[in-house]
């Protein structure tokens, strides 16, 4: 309940049991929550402290709104640590979930002198370009569009890109991922992400730009991948550095 002779402020006490009941499954995923004026009269507050607590909440990540509906329960944010190169399959099989992916785009291209660039292979050499949506548990987590040389890994079909590549290209090619260099930044769905990934136009989105290498420090792969901002966050140890 709402204790209005403590200390701690009425809105984050208000916060705090709400959060509380998503945390033992009392609110579920997309609920509806009561209105702000629902909220006010049962705990005898105003409706700018309901609010204000609404707002807290949808910028955590717990709650989410729909223009003329209401405030909603959000769906429980995936959590990945930046360390170690891994693929989407293993991250999601880690959590439980069933991986997938829904293929949209497979051909075979020659390479742009930009793109040989970055795989390091003369330009027109032929390159898969694949865009796919990864998926778990049949709920779309990312939308994403690579590139990697045909002339390095031999035999790809849409198939088996349908499925993990980095085990197609370990244990069918013989070949041994070793590192990549990635940026993150934050952006704004375009139409094509929105659509594929069942979010409104113009959600936020963290774009993923990789750059990986097999242990020669042979380029394997160029890939932009477009995450949901409202199912994922990523998360990183760091350590201080002295001079």
């Amino acid at each position: 309940m709402i204790d209005k002779s403590s200390p701690l402020p009425i809105y984050y006490q208000l916060e705090e049991l709400i959060k509380k009941k998503i945390e033992i499954g009392e609110l579920q995923p997309n609920d509806i929550l009561p209105s702000e004026r629902e909220y006010s009269e049962y705990y005898q507050i105003s409706r700018m402290t309901v609010r204000q607590a609404f707002t807290n909440l949808v910028n955590d990540g717990y709650l989410y709104r729909r223009k003329g509906k209401g405030t909603f329960v959000a769906e429980k944010k995936f959590e990945q640590e930046l360390i170690g190169l891994t693929s989407f399959t293993e991250e999601m099989k880690k959590r439980g979930l069933t991986p997938s992916s829904k293929m949209l785009h497979f051909e075979l291209i020659p390479a742009t002198k930009k793109m040989a660039s970055m795989l390091k292979i003369k330009e027109n050499e032929p390159v898969y370009e694949i865009i796919r949506i990864r998926l778990a548990d049949k709920e779309p987590m990312a939308f994403e569009t690579l590139y990697m040389s045909a002339n390095l890994v031999k035999g790809l079909t849409a198939e088996i890109a349908s499925h993990s590549l980095y085990e197609y290209i370990e244990e069918k090619s013989g070949l041994k991922m070793a590192h990549a260099s990635q940026t993150i930044e934050s952006s704004i769905a375009t139409d094509a992400e929105a659509q594929h990934l069942n979010i409104p136009k113009g959600s936020p989105i963290l774009l993923f730009h990789r750059h990986s290498y097999l242990e020669n420090n042979t380029p394997i792969e160029v890939a932009k991948s477009s995450y949901r901002a409202d199912r994922y966050k990523f998360s990183i140890h760091i350590k201080r550095q002295k001079d």
